[in-house]
């Protein structure tokens, strides 16, 4: 199955979306234009309210609307959020003092405590380790390799 970027982005305006909207946690409804979406393919969207996070999609079916030409509504399945939260953190490496400033997506119905373990997943999706406390960038990870 295909992959289709539709991130926000000026350089494709023919491939963009129109909406993307939680039906029920974890389903989703994309309007959008361009690109030949089918079932089983994988749509990458902008996280509203970010800069950098994206939702990894899973089509389930798609209609083609008649008008106007090119449009397409989807269903998908894609993470589960009651009520979604983007935060901002920032880490320091331990070892050269270099400071990452990242953005992640939590659950906020879950409350305070899910944040640190959301916090740590995104970290590691951006090449940085944690071992025992102490935080890598992962320059400093070769090094020590």
């Amino acid at each position: 199955m295909a992959e289709h970027d539709f991130r926000y982005s000026l350089l494709t305006p023919q491939h963009t979306l129109t909406e993307c909207r939680a039906l029920t946690p974890g389903r989703y409804q994309v309007t959008g234009n361009g690109g030949a979406i089918q079932t089983g393919d994988t749509l990458l969207v902008t996280l509203k309210g970010s800069r950098e996070l994206t939702l990894r999609l899973q089509v389930e079916k798609v209609r083609r609307l008649i008008n106007p030409p090119g449009q397409w509504v989807a269903v998908a399945n894609g993470p589960a959020f009651r009520e979604l939260a983007i935060l901002n953190w920032k880490v320091d490496c331990d070892s050269c003092a270099k400071q990452l400033d990242f953005e992640f997506a939590v659950d906020a119905a879950l409350g305070e405590k899910a944040r640190p373990a959301a916090a740590e997943a995104r970290i590691q999706e951006l090449g940085w380790h944690n071992h025992n406390g102490k935080h890598l960038c992962p320059r400093c990870q070769e090094k020590s390799a």
